[in-house]
């Protein structure tokens, strides 16, 4: 892990993408890697935590988890979007995504996939939670989270903290068509009063 990243308990990594950012989703089997960007994800347990996210059934990167049965979900800062929108657009079928952006990921702790740090704000790494019935019929994996790290930077003591020093960290939401939206205006609520 870079000096920046720390881990974060499991009970807390479902705020790593409850807020609904942008994620890159990575994945390895054999010699072959890919990495992705989705829109759709989300957490759906606490404990164990597990996740969902949209892969469509024809991508390359789907091959992939189906064959490993695992992958990365990285959640990028402002600073790459134009390498999420890239990674979006692109098909991993036409070549390795990470050597042409000359990415070089971390391997998980747990399971191995690949693992993006630099510009991302945090990370987990899951195993796919085996659905045959729904593997077949939609888009939807579902995954435990095995192991999540962040840059505590922006992400510590299981909080996400938004400050004009770590705009590049934030994180970003596709809107369509190319177009992003940064995190970032953060305020507390007040308590409730009787």
């Amino acid at each position: 892990m870079t000096p920046h990243f720390q881990p974060v308990a499991l009970h807390h990594a479902s705020r790593l993408i409850n807020h609904g950012p942008t994620v890159l989703v990575t994945s390895a089997h054999g010699a072959a890697r890919n990495i992705m960007a989705a829109a759709w994800s989300m957490p759906v347990e606490f404990t164990p935590p597990r996740i969902a996210v949209v892969i469509d059934k024809q991508t390359w990167t789907r091959e992939l988890v189906m064959a490993s049965g695992a992958f990365g979900l990285c959640v990028p800062g402002a600073a790459l979007t134009d390498l999420t929108y890239a990674v979006g657009s692109a098909s991993g079928r036409a070549g390795d995504k990470f050597a042409q952006h000359g990415l070089t990921p971390t391997r998980g702790p747990v399971l191995g996939v690949p693992l993006l740090e630099d510009g991302c704000a945090a990370w987990l790494e899951c195993r796919l939670i085996p659905e045959p019935h729904t593997e077949r019929a939609y888009d939807t994996c579902f995954a435990e989270v095995v192991a999540a790290a962040a840059d505590a930077r922006i992400f510590a003591d299981g909080h996400w903290s938004f400050r004009e020093d770590n705009a590049a960290l934030q994180t970003i939401h596709h809107l369509g068509a190319g177009n992003f939206v940064r995190a970032g205006g953060m305020w507390r609520a007040q308590p409730p009063t009787a």
